[in-house]
């Protein structure tokens, strides 16, 4: 789960982490009414959306007094922003942050994800703040300084000033940046993070430290402990049927292609989604039932697949392990036979009762294409696909 910069700032406020001075907005009227309170001659006025490149796009603005404050905020207000982030639909803006503008003289890098590789988190660090970290590590990694935490033990204090001496801060500083980076990971430890980050941390004129910006991603598993978490959800953020598909507890993400999937298991659907497009076709969602799913859960999912537009042809591919075939396949059957199908639906699969499964669906009404391997299902849906679109050109 995603939260606004203004809500992440709180996180990290609360644990002692500087942030600028501000408040979030809804109205211009309530943006002027925080720049008065603010009193500061320079204001910033952000757009919040779960996506970053938001000056790039126009979402972020400067002003000088509260009247041009609430003119910014207006003009923000509303508007579709788009950003790399976002994709070419944009995102409606429906949040503004007020905050007191500051005096940068430098900008670093701070983060914690967790390196699945070594099943730790790992503190990373740069004097390269300000652009996505992702471009720092492809083109100067050695600028990248990077310590590991054993999350039995937690971040001790040599680790911190380890971090301080290595992005070469002098000894008066050396206590302001333990406080941000013990502040950061406590923050992205007590709230089960994927990801906590601050791009840029800034270095003041006046040689403070504050966090200019932030992004927190939050594990879905771990909501249930964090109830006052869970009240930070924005659904005006998130694709419908991805709301709809968190329901019925189903991995569901939104793509651009035109190909719906539904698998089990996460590493079964990437390799789905590849040989997609290694046939030729683009997959239209990540859809992951998960091995423990029934009929019902199923049956949602397939629904959920029928009822995105964007979606051409469908291939079903399940690997029948604690997910038995019939299960499957009595769910695409009950599903189909409720909603209206009018795009062709490969299925796939092996393993618990396949041959069960097939024999229901081949006996079905419903004239699902039925493959053997999953060269043949991309393949056959290429060819439904193409058909498909040949019908519709000729229409």
């Amino acid at each position: 789960m995603k939260i606004h910069e203004y809500q992440a700032k709180e996180i990290l406020k609360a644990h002692g982490v500087p942030v600028p001075k501000g408040s979030v907005a809804r109205t211009p009227e309530e943006a002027r009414r925080i720049a008065e309170e603010i009193g500061a001659k320079r204001i910033v006025v952000k757009a919040q959306i779960h996506a970053g490149g938001r000056g790039k796009g126009g979402g972020v603005r400067i002003v000088r007094a509260p009247e041009e404050a609430e003119k910014a905020a207006k003009e923000i207000l509303g508007m579709t922003l788009v950003t790399p982030q976002t994709g070419p639909a944009g995102r409606v803006v429906r949040k503004v942050l007020v905050e007191e503008g500051v005096d940068i003289k430098e900008e670093l890098y701070l983060g914690v994800v967790i390196d699945r590789s070594k099943a730790s988190p790992v503190i990373m660090a740069s004097r390269e703040g300000g652009v996505e970290i992702e471009k720092v590590a492809a083109e100067a990694p050695e600028k990248i300084i990077k310590e590991w935490v054993d999350p039995s033990v937690g971040l001790r204090p040599f680790q911190a000033n380890k971090i301080g001496y290595g992005l070469g801060f002098e000894p008066n500083l050396m206590g302001p940046i333990r406080t941000v980076i013990t502040g950061l990971y406590k923050s992205f430890y007590e709230n089960d993070c994927l990801l906590a980050e601050i791009n840029p941390l800034v270095l003041t004129a006046d040689g403070r430290l504050i966090a200019l910006d932030a992004k927190m991603n939050i594990d879905d598993n771990g909501l249930f402990r964090h109830k006052e978490v869970v009240g930070l959800r924005d659904l005006n953020e998130e694709a419908p049927l991805e709301i709809e598909a968190s329901k019925y507890n189903l991995s569901y993400i939104k793509l651009d292609g035109n190909v719906g999937c539904m698998v089990n298991g996460a590493g079964l659907a990437m390799a789905t989604m590849d040989i997609i497009k290694l046939s030729g076709a683009e997959p239209a969602n990540f859809l992951d039932v998960g091995g423990g799913a029934n009929v019902e859960m199923v049956k949602n999912g397939f629904k959920i697949l029928m009822s995105d537009p964007g979606v051409k042809t469908v291939l079903i591919n399940i690997f029948g392990g604690i997910l038995r075939c019939d299960t499957l396949a009595k769910g695409v059957i009950e599903a189909a036979s409720e909603v209206k199908v009018n795009v062709p639906v490969v299925v796939r699969l092996e393993g618990t009762n396949v041959e069960e499964g097939r024999r229901l669906l081949n006996s079905s009404s419903l004239h699902f294409t039925v493959a053997m391997g999953m060269k043949e299902a991309a393949e056959k849906v290429v060819e439904a696909l193409k058909s498909a679109e040949g019908i519709g050109q000729s229409a």
